[in-house]
């Protein structure tokens, strides 16, 4: 079981390695085209609400409500009461998804003043972000039933192609800043129409995949239907409790916005390396397990539930720790590699650096949100996770107007990452104090392993970068080869380092498999 499940995070983590590359590749050219700037600031702006809607609705609150119903239909019932809920759900989500789309592409001002009131100062600034707006924001109702066909499959087993999907979004960008941008007036409004057409191709790209299963939706309003209030049910309050970190971040954009210029814009980059290990391994964790969470609760089986649980929290650790401790040593040196090209200059690289510094300490946080709360939205109880969200979402808004004034953005990055711990310390806490995970034999020794190797890395990545004026001095082609040796050698000497203390594959395995 254990193997199954570590090859399914394979393919996803792989599928997202691809799309995680050529989104470097996609920022790399921002960077280099349009730098950090009004013309970034806008878009950024324009692009993350509905990407903070997409989480918020379609990774978020509607997979975690729909995988565990799908999961119960396909345990449960005959295969036409499980395409009659994917009808069913597809024709009532995208019914409300298109009202809301409306109502956001003619309220476009009004979100603009709401997310980025600092903008209001820049007139400029202010109606370019409405005008990609209204171009950008129905990518929600694309992505979402996007989501939809991605929870389906993920659900039947077949995990690559939705992994694979977010890399249709990365081409339409490159597509849309390269060729498309120079024939606009406003070069960067082309990023907002890439958006658009990066939205309907995923969607597209989903059809044949649910025709093979025989599940293709035929969509038709059905608010009644027991499967759909169900959904709905678990739905309404997952909307806070599954993207807390997307509301943190959100914030952070909304105060960023009466910061300096660049200020959202290097926010942006910190974030989008952040979300590489985050993306490559947390989320794609979380993807796998919630199925397996949910079967083993429909068959009613605690003790697989809770093996499962302490699978993913040990994988979660013997990767996370690690990248948290490299991307807070490598962050000058990956800002200066990856970025320091064209408009993106030296100051950029150290601005970016303080926020990227402070959001990678939360990165194990963040991991750990994705693994935990399955634990709960597979068992249909997502009411639990909203009252920790909210908590977590009052923290960070405190943090941040204490840490704003000494640390500008990066104060806001900070808060984000130490609202996620308590985030995640609540789930963790809850879990084990209800029984529903109950830790497997020999975790002392394996954290005090994970101790030793990741001290080992890190004094070695400590040694080896050096000072951050060297890195933005050095040609292009120095700062790359420098970083692709560091994370060899980084890589190396933690997989050597976890040998050479005990860990071994045998440990990793789910415990009834030992």
């Amino acid at each position: 079981m254990s193997k199954a499940l570590l090859k399914s995070t394979g393919i996803v983590s792989g599928m997202t390695l691809i799309s995680r590359v050529l989104g470097f590749v996609r920022d790399m050219i921002y960077a280099q085209l349009f730098g950090a700037g009004a013309g970034t600031d806008a878009f950024f702006v324009a692009f993350r609400i509905p990407n903070f809607m997409r989480r918020l609705f379609a990774e978020g609150a509607f997979s975690q409500a729909f995988v565990p119903v799908f999961s119960q239909y396909q345990t449960q019932r005959p295969h036409e009461e499980l395409h009659e809920l994917v009808d069913q759900v597809a024709g009532t989500l995208g019914l409300i998804l298109f009202g809301i789309t409306a109502i956001g592409v003619l309220a476009a001002p009004v979100l603009v003043w709401i997310f980025a009131p600092g903008f209001a100062e820049a007139p400029d600034k202010q109606a370019l972000t409405t005008a990609m707006l209204r171009v950008t924001f129905p990518y929600l109702l694309f992505i979402s039933l996007t989501a939809l066909a991605g929870g389906v499959l993920n659900s039947c087993g077949k995990f690559a192609i939705p992994a694979l999907t977010p890399v249709l979004l990365n081409v339409c960008m490159i597509i849309a800043a390269v060729w498309v941008a120079p024939h606009f007036e406003q070069p960067a409004m082309a990023l907002a129409w890439g958006v658009f057409a990066a939205g309907v191709t995923q969607l597209l790209f989903q059809i044949p995949y649910l025709k093979q299963l025989k599940l293709l939706p035929r969509p038709r309003w059905a608010w009644r239907a027991p499967g759909v209030q169900q959904v709905l049910k678990l739905m309404l309050p997952a909307l806070f409790g599954s993207s807390v970190a997307q509301v943190n971040l959100l914030i952070d954009t909304l105060l960023a916005s009466f910061l300096v210029t660049g200020s959202v814009s290097w926010l942006y980059y910190s974030d989008r390396l952040v979300e590489f290990p985050l993306g490559l391994f947390g989320v794609a964790l979380g993807t796998v397990i919630l199925p397996n969470l949910s079967r083993h609760h429909a068959a009613d089986s605690p003790e697989r539930f809770s093996q499962t649980l302490d699978w993913g929290l040990r994988w979660t650790l013997l990767i996370g720790l690690p990248a948290t401790v490299a991307l807070v040593i490598l962050a000058g040196p990956m800002l200066a590699a990856l970025f320091q090209y064209g408009k993106f200059g030296p100051e950029d690289v150290r601005m970016t650096t303080r926020s990227l510094m402070a959001l990678a300490l939360g990165l194990l946080a963040f991991m750990l949100v994705k693994v935990l709360a399955p634990g709960f939205y597979a068992r249909q109880d997502t009411r639990t996770p909203v009252r920790y969200g909210l908590i977590a979402m009052g923290a960070n808004t405190a943090m941040t107007l204490m840490l704003i004034w000494p640390l500008a953005h990066a104060g806001l990055a900070l808060s984000t990452s130490l609202a996620s711990f308590l985030n995640a310390g609540m789930l963790f806490r809850n879990l084990r104090h209800n029984g529903v995970y109950q830790p497997a034999r020999g975790w002392p020794r394996f954290l005090w392993q994970l101790g030793a190797a990741n001290l080992a890395m890190g004094l070695l990545l400590w040694w080896g970068v050096g000072d951050l004026d060297i890195w933005i001095h050095a040609s292009a082609r120095e700062r790359l080869w420098h970083l692709f040796w560091l994370v060899m050698a980084g890589g190396g000497s933690y997989l050597l380092a976890i040998l050479a203390v005990g860990i071994r594959p045998r440990h990793l395995l789910l415990q009834h498999e030992k």
